[in-house]
């Protein structure tokens, strides 16, 4: 006779279930480094606005094979999309930061190299990216110019058989830390690729001070005066806006996933602050309205983890489409950051501490919810997708 199963307020659904075992080996192993390389520092990093040696955390990394995993050859794991997101997740569970600097090197530069590279590309740039030995950025957002990118600025001119850059991009993750800028930039024939290293003459990083989120994570301004580069330089494959916007998509899948490590982290320091803290002669857990708030807050997180989770077999299966990537992205992380907010007033003042997660998670979900495509954004092509009608120019 088969036991009866019991009630897991860690996994109500019973979503591990889903999981195949090497599944959950990956999760449990980036959890696990999560738990002691990140989370004793984190609350520090995050206060002081800066991480202790992020290209050594980028290495670490690396050896988890946690870096491009997703990609095939050149030194990547060739992962599942399922335990890609897996990892996200648990990045995310210890800060956003974290999760950043994984998301925008394999997803956003190793992703634009490996997908539209030159095989010569792909082998100066992407084992050592694979290893964290190198660190990659995405230089597409301007100044002037976020959600649209077609009206860019930064231009690319011919220079005998090279090209000329110019311009500015801004919020550019691993900006000052790269070794490669994946700069996007308009040409004569439409939006091409170039591969910048960051030692050439003409190219700088500023580091963007005074956030009030993401606050462990390296976020730069580039300025690209006068950049020479070779023929060699440009990513064959990629033309026009298509490219650019796909690496986004790949991008956008990881969120889903790790937006919910942040709302899993508030969920369970709200669980274990209301079983301790007493008001009113008893646990704040046995009032109703905790109950409510935190069976609300239970009921998105693992719905959503379904969401993500099908997702990614349909990632895994090739059938994916950017509006399903879109409507994962918008669901996920505007439901995890009202876990977060939720989880603020169950630790009422506590829940302002750096002693506890939320408010940071709550901080950095600000800017989730608004890199990678706003939520306005992901909205408008759902919208488009459902009437067929265009109302992204009015």
């Amino acid at each position: 006779m088969t036991p009866a199963a019991s009630f897991d307020p860690a996994d109500p659904l019973g979503l591990d279930e889903l999981l195949t075992p090497e599944d959950l080996a990956v999760r449990d192993t980036v959890r696990r480094w999560a738990a002691s390389r990140v989370l004793p520092r984190i609350a520090d990093w995050y206060e002081r606005g800066s991480v202790d040696d992020p290209r050594g955390l980028a290495r670490e990394l690396g050896g988890l094979g946690a870096l491009g995993m997703s990609l095939d050859g050149y030194g990547c794991a060739g992962a599942s999309a399922v335990q890609y997101g897996l990892v996200c997740l648990e990045l995310e569970a210890a800060d956003s930061g974290i999760r950043s600097l994984v998301s925008v090197q394999g997803s956003l530069a190793m992703y634009a190299i490996r997908r539209f590279g030159a095989e010569e590309q792909r082998r100066r740039w992407l084992p050592g990216m694979a290893a964290g030995e190198l660190i990659g950025c995405f230089a597409l957002t301007e100044p002037d110019h976020g959600s649209d990118p077609a009206g860019m600025t930064t231009r690319a001119e011919r220079d005998g058989d090279g090209w000329l850059l110019t311009g500015r991009k801004t919020w550019i993750t691993n900006g000052s830390l790269a070794d490669v800028a994946v700069v996007w930039a308009r040409a004569e024939d439409g939006v091409r690729g170039f591969l910048v290293p960051t030692d050439v003459p003409g190219f700088a990083a500023t580091d963007i001070r005074h956030k009030g989120s993401l606050r462990a994570s390296v976020t730069s301004e580039l300025v690209l005066d006068g950049v020479r580069l070779p023929a060699a330089a440009v990513l064959p494959e990629a033309r026009g806006l298509r490219g650019p916007l796909s690496c986004l998509a790949h991008a956008r899948y990881g969120i889903v996933w790790g937006a919910l490590g942040a709302a899993r982290s508030c969920l369970e320091a709200a669980l274990g602050y209301a079983g301790t803290r007493e008001q009113f002669g008893r646990p704040i857990g046995g009032f109703q309205l905790t109950q409510a708030k935190l069976a609300d807050m239970a009921l998105e997180l693992h719905k959503g983890l379904l969401l993500a989770h099908h997702l990614g077999r349909r990632m895994d299966a090739g059938t994916l489409l950017p509006e399903q990537v879109s409507f994962g992205k918008l669901n996920n992380v505007r439901e995890a950051l009202t876990v977060c907010r939720t989880a603020r007033t169950v630790l009422g003042a506590n829940g302002i501490s750096y002693e506890y997660p939320v408010l940071r998670h709550m901080a950095n979900l600000e800017s989730v919810l608004t890199y990678e495509g706003t939520s306005e954004m992901h909205q408008l092509v759902l919208g488009k997708a459902l009437t067929g009608l265009d109302a992204f120019r009015g």
